[in-house]
């Protein structure tokens, strides 16, 4: 909750910074500033590059809508038919032209400015080109020098907590599946969806990190960090594809013996420990977990290849849980060790 105010606050305060500044440029100007101020609340972005790339569409979306306002008051007046003729063809001109992100405040510019121009068209064209000028550069310098914005810190805390959530998942769908507990998977595939989520919206921070640094590059070090929670977040996710093929596997029967049973539960305890508490991770105990597991996976497949003159067609269910196993360690091992 406290990410989210602050993420939202220097939004809303530098939405309320550009504004201010648009509106008084326009009086000192002595144009409206209505059209202005519209411009420039829908063109401050998550960051500077998102503002600039889509200020370079809205304008000429803006214009559009400009243009048939004028053209509809000179030839229907201040009508109702003007209002819905200017927002249609707005709208369908936009979206043929596939300058969907200025669709918004071109249709905003094009009803609006039915209701204030009465003579003079062609100056009133203009003019509202001007007032559409000034929001978007308000907006994008704002966005680009006061409160710039920078994500890494909220990259960096969700990746902990994402972390701790995946050794959270592991724990219960292993215990799930040892256990056998086939009945019912309901629950756990939500919570997978939670964690899927959770990835997906520090994946779009990291994204926004990344256009950011076009106009406001890291340093050499902070690149360095910022590519390395990259790389975590990047193994969190195919950890948790792992996950996902496990609860999507036909396991019905396991036949591995008490002693098989107890190191796999070891080996899924330690990862657990070492996902919930990186001070827990021992690079030396968990490659001898790692090599008790992989044992296990070559005499299953050794014995399974001896028992059969035909090879089956589906892997047995104790080579999946295996497999996935020894792939989320090579994971966390790579997660840990990464420079």
């Amino acid at each position: 909750m406290v990410r989210k105010f602050k993420f939202i606050g220097s939004r809303v305060g530098k939405t309320g910074v550009a504004v201010f500044l648009t509106a008084l440029l326009c009086d000192w100007i002595g144009w409206p500033p209505v059209f202005a101020v519209i411009t420039a609340i829908v063109t401050v972005e998550p960051t500077a590059s998102a503002s600039i790339q889509k200020g370079l569409v809205r304008f000429p979306a803006s214009a559009i809508g400009s243009a048939f306002a004028v053209l509809f008051i000179s030839l229907f007046g201040n009508s109702a038919l003007t209002y819905a003729l200017a927002a249609v063809f707005t709208i369908a001109t936009c979206f043929k032209l596939k300058l969907h992100t200025g669709l918004l405040v071109a249709t905003l510019t094009s009803v609006a400015m039915i209701d204030v121009t009465q003579s003079n068209l062609l100056v009133a064209f203009f003019t509202r080109l001007g007032t559409t000028t000034i929001g978007l550069g308000v907006s994008t310098v704002v966005n680009m020098f006061i409160l710039p914005p920078d994500y890494r810190d909220d990259i960096s805390k969700n990746v902990k907590n994402i972390k701790v959530k995946t050794g959270l998942q592991i724990k219960n769908i292993f215990e799930f599946i040892l256990n056998e507990k086939h009945e019912n998977t309901s629950s756990v595939q939500d919570d997978l969806k939670k964690l899927d989520k959770d990835i997906n919206q520090t994946e779009m921070l990291t994204r926004f990190q990344k256009d950011e640094a076009i106009y406001h590059p890291l340093l050499e070090t902070e690149k360095k960090e910022f590519q390395h929670l990259q790389s975590q977040l990047g193994n969190l996710k195919l950890i948790q594809h792992h996950l996902s093929n496990l609860i999507h596997s036909p396991i019905i029967h396991l036949s591995w013996t008490e002693s098989e049973r107890n190191i796999i539960l070891n080996a899924v305890q330690e990862l657990v420990h070492s996902l919930q508490d990186e001070t827990s991770y021992n690079a030396e105990i968990h490659a001898t977990r790692l090599k008790e597991i992989t044992t296990i996976f070559w005499e299953d497949n050794e014995e399974i290849t001896k028992n059969n003159d035909i090879h089956p067609t589906n892997f047995p269910p104790e080579l999946i849980i295996l497999y996935e196993l020894v792939s989320i360690y090579d994971l966390v091992d790579e997660f840990y060790t990464l420079t």
